[in-house]
Parts: C-alpha cells; sequence; structure tokens
C-alpha cells in the first residue's frame, strides 16, 4: 500500500524542483482478542486478518485453525485499524501472561538466556531432517526481491517469504516492520491450515533478529535466511531450537550461523 505526496528533488546543478513520490503507508494496528486489545503494532495496511493471528500464533494464543472462529473489523473503527479475533470457546487466553511477555519482549526487563528458556517452556525445538541446497538459498534474495511489487514503488518495505527447500516460493509479505512480515505469512499459513513450515525456510529482507528467530520457531520453521546480519541473541536462540541462521546472503556469498548439516553443498 502507497501514498502518492508532492515532494522536492534536488539534483546538482539544477536545485529544487517540484515532484511527487510514493511512500509505504504506516499506521497502527491494534489486535484484540475477545475485544480486548493484547496488542498495537505499526504496520502497513493490507493482510491485516494474517497480520492478527500470525501474531497470536507466535505469541502461543492460538495453536490450529480451529481455535479461531472469525476475524472482524472493529465496528466503531472507521479507520480500519483494529481488528478483533473471535477464538472458539476451547482456546482459553492467559491476558495477563500475554500482558507480560508482550512488554518484556519490546523491553529490557529480561534477560537472553531467560527469555529463550521461556519460549522453550512452549516451544520445542525443531524436529525436521530438511536440508537445503546451498545454490538455492543464494538465489533466495533475487526471488524475493522479485515478488516485492510495493518495494519497486517505494523503496520503503521489508518483506519476508516463505519458500519450498527446492527455492519456489509459497507466500511472500512485504510491511514496513520486518515481523510484521512474518507474522503475515505465519498468518496466512495459518488460515490455510498450511503449518507445520518444517520442510520449508524462511527468507527475511533485513537483519535476523531474535524475535524473528521465534516466530519461524512457532511455524516450525527449520531455516532462517537473511540477507543481512544475525544478532547474537538469534544465533543463540537458533542453535538451542535447531534452526540453521544464515546472514549475509547477497553477491554470491552466505554465513551459516547455526546448524550447517542443513546446507548442503552445491556440486556446482
Amino acid at each position: 500500500m502507497a501514498e502518492t505526496i508532492p515532494i522536492w528533488r534536488y539534483q546538482q546543478g539544477q536545485g529544487l524542483q517540484s515532484d511527487r513520490d510514493e511512500l509505504a503507508v504506516e499506521e497502527p494496528l491494534e489486535i484484540r482478542v475477545k475485544n480486548r486489545a493484547v496488542s498495537v503494532t505499526m504496520r502497513t495496511p493490507g493482510h491485516d486478518e494474517e497480520l492478527a493471528v500470525g501474531f497470536l500464533l507466535t505469541e502461543g494464543i492460538v495453536e490450529r485453525r480451529s481455535d479461531v472462529l472469525r476475524i472482524e473489523p472493529c465496528a466503531l473503527d472507521r479507520g480500519g485499524n483494529v481488528m478483533n479475533v473471535v477464538l472458539s470457546a476451547n482456546a482459553g487466553v492467559d491476558f495477563d501472561r500475554l500482558t507480560r511477555h508482550v512488554f518484556a519482549s519490546s523491553s529490557c526487563g529480561l534477560c537472553g538466556k531467560a527469555t529463550i528458556e521461556a519460549i522453550h517452556q512452549r516451544l520445542d525445538p525443531v524436529e525436521s531432517d530438511a536440508q537445503v541446497d546451498a545454490e538455492v538459498l543464494l538465489s533466495l534474495p533475487d526471488r524475493l526481491r522479485s515478488a516485492q511489487q510495493n518495494f519497486d514503488r517505494t523503496g520503503g518495505l521489508h518483506a519476508a517469504g516463505l519458500f519450498t527447500l527446492e527455492g519456489e516460493p509459497l507466500v511472500v509479505r512485504e510491511d514496513v516492520g520486518r515481523h510484521n512480515a512474518v507474522d503475515k505469512v505465519l498468518g496466512h499459513g495459518f488460515l490455510r491450515e498450511m503449518l507445520p513450515f518444517d520442510r520449508h525456510v524462511l527468507m527475511v529482507s533485513g537483519r535476523a533478529s531474535f524475535e524473528i528467530m521465534q516466530k519461524a520457531l512457532a511455524g516450525r520453521i527449520p531455516i532462517v535466511a537473511a540477507v543481512s546480519a544475525p544478532s547474537s541473541l538469534a544465533v543463540e536462540f537458533a542453535r538451542d531450537s535447531g534452526q540453521a541462521l544464515v546472514g549475509f546472503v547477497r553477491e554470491r556469498r552466505m554465513n551459516v550461523y547455526a546448524e550447517p548439516g542443513r546446507i548442503r553443498p552445491s556440486r556446482r
């Protein structure tokens, strides 16, 4: 989603000249469960249902498609920035735990090791024999980039894409936030009952943070690749979770930070 605005372009020798430019739209989305707010995230409008359920999946609120009865915009919100998720009677919600976790994950209230241990109390390490060819991984940045239609217009969006082990794209989503793009990918799979993604690769356009690895684990994704660098906590989390983590995938090179056995050297 893009918005066209008037701007002034500067070029040496020509000074300022009026023009127009397209910007990626950024607006808040309030996610509600049982009409109670559980999160507010800044996002690019579009695929909001996927974003909402993807967030709830990665926070451990929903586990299976039958947990979600429907996703609906708030009738009193004319801006389209509030989504309410209606859960089945069997899907219990600990609002106090959710509030504490969301707060802690966005602050420095917990150390990294404690955070990893808390997540592993509800998410086991990945159990998958998935391997991917190195040449497939090296091809993913271009394949992801070719699916970024809005980036071509705005230059201001991150992307996350889910690929088969042969490099075929299943779903690509864009957003101003890296984490939102991953949530949209996972939400797409959740709503279509495609999970677990235990024989797939997640490719992200920016860096690989701890939160992205956590979300990938919730989707049971065994291999995560990023165009840029991982954080130290992302590497520690990946090694504890049985996930391959690959960074700096660019210019025919890459660094493997965890689970190198999941990467097959190419015979080329």
